[in-house]
């Protein structure tokens, strides 16, 4: 087996020049690099990683624990996360935390136990054990999509001190963490009381604007003259939930119509839930004539509610939608959405959790990304050559790369 040194011997460098550009520790000249990288793939050189982290302390791998990874906004994000991790040498260990407060709590545990260097997650609607068992054994983390509020440890903190004392002891058999997005099977453990979190985040965090995109997609609706929008919000609890419904109502008031409660219901950013959400919009009295979707499982919801209630999309009612997909171009009518930047959500936050890593002791930063809006023709809005030309082309192309949709 080749050693560090013949690789050194065969690119006439120095062992210390194979180590940098190995681990990335320090600049290299591109030809010297390259002739590092010529003899290691001529030797079959393979870098010992497990014998570095013994040094080290280090493990060059990294945690992330997302709910829905078969989502497609998810699975974007997943490209993202993992691209630039593997661009900065880290492997990827991947988790399903369901969106459940005791089993996110219990996935990370399980990440730390392997000895990850860091953690991406995006918190659940409840992430206070979480972030006790995070904050209590100080993993450097970054809060993706969902942002939470938490302050820095002190003594006595009540995040820490609930999470102390709901400990739980090590995976029984049977429990298991698979990689590369495989669920976590994990038996559920008690959410720590605890007092809410102060307002001043610890954590990085990184996620797209959420409120004045929503309200875009309002105005857009009231302008082509619209009264009763309508929106199928998110799972309550949050981040994106909360500032989506701002969004919303940030809307109507700029539209100047009224907020009508009966309007706003809840969805649980699933489709069955939008589903039966939007059949409860339906059946009011004055129902809308226009819906905003919070997002893309949403839309699908109620697409196949309106379509089983016999409603025609824009002729009977108009819907915008938040998450653009890859087939929202398939669509007829084309759908209207707001497009989220996800695979640079996934890269922004392996860069933070980088710089975290390099400087574990520099300020928390919170990073907001900015949304598009992509506008096509279920709001009601007429074909516009151009884009129906684009639209097609899309259509072409995806249809040839992926084969007809079911």
């Amino acid at each position: 087996m080749a050693t560090m040194a013949d690789v050194a011997r065969s690119a006439g460098v120095s062992v210390a020049t194979v180590s940098h550009v190995l681990n990335g520790t320090r600049p290299v000249l591109p030809h010297t690099r390259q002739a590092v990288l010529d003899a290691i793939e001529a030797l079959g050189y393979t870098h010992n990683t497990l014998a570095r982290s013994l040094v080290t302390s280090r493990t060059r791998s990294l945690g992330l624990a997302v709910s829905a990874i078969s989502n497609p906004y998810f699975t974007e994000i997943l490209q993202g996360v993992e691209a630039a991790a593997l661009e900065a040498g880290y492997s990827l260990l991947i988790a399903d935390p369901h969106d459940d407060p005791r089993h996110e709590r219990k996935v990370a545990r399980l990440l730390h136990e392997r000895r990850v260097d860091g953690m991406i997650v995006a918190p659940s609607a409840d992430p206070r054990g979480l972030v006790g068992y995070l904050r209590r054994h100080t993993v450097p983390t970054v809060f993706l999509d969902r942002l939470i509020e938490a302050d820095r440890p002190a003594q006595g903190d009540p995040l820490i001190e609930a999470d102390r004392l709901t400990e739980v002891d090590r995976p029984a058999q049977g429990d298991r963490l698979i990689e590369a997005g495989a669920r976590s099977d994990v038996s559920p453990d008690p959410v720590p009381e605890a007092a809410p979190p102060p307002s001043t985040p610890w954590f990085d965090q990184v996620c797209a604007d959420g409120a004045a995109p929503t309200a875009r997609l309002v105005t857009h609706l009231a302008e082509r003259g619209h009264r009763r929008i309508g929106l199928i919000a998110g799972l309550p609890g949050l981040s994106t939930t909360g500032e989506r419904i701002s969004g919303y109502r940030a809307g109507l008031s700029s539209a100047g119509l009224a907020y009508d409660a009966r309007l706003l219901v809840s969805g649980n950013s699933e489709s069955a839930g939008a589903e039966r959400a939007t059949a409860g919009l339906l059946g009011l009295p004055e129902p809308p004539t226009a819906l905003v979707t919070a997002n893309n499982a949403m839309t699908i919801g109620a697409l196949r509610a309106l379509r089983r209630l016999g409603r025609s999309v824009p002729d009977d009612i108009a819907l915008c939608c938040f998450d653009d997909f890859a087939w929202a171009d398939l669509f007829s009518p084309r759908l209207t959405a707001i497009a989220q930047p996800s695979r640079e959500l996934g890269a922004q936050a392996v860069r933070l959790l980088l710089d975290r890593l390099a400087e574990p002791d520099r300020p928390s930063r919170t990073v907001r990304l900015p949304c598009a809006f992509v506008h096509r023709t279920s709001c009601g809005c007429p074909e516009e050559p151009d884009r129906a030309r684009a639209a097609e082309g899309t259509a072409t192309r995806t249809l040839s790369e992926k084969g007809t949709p079911s």
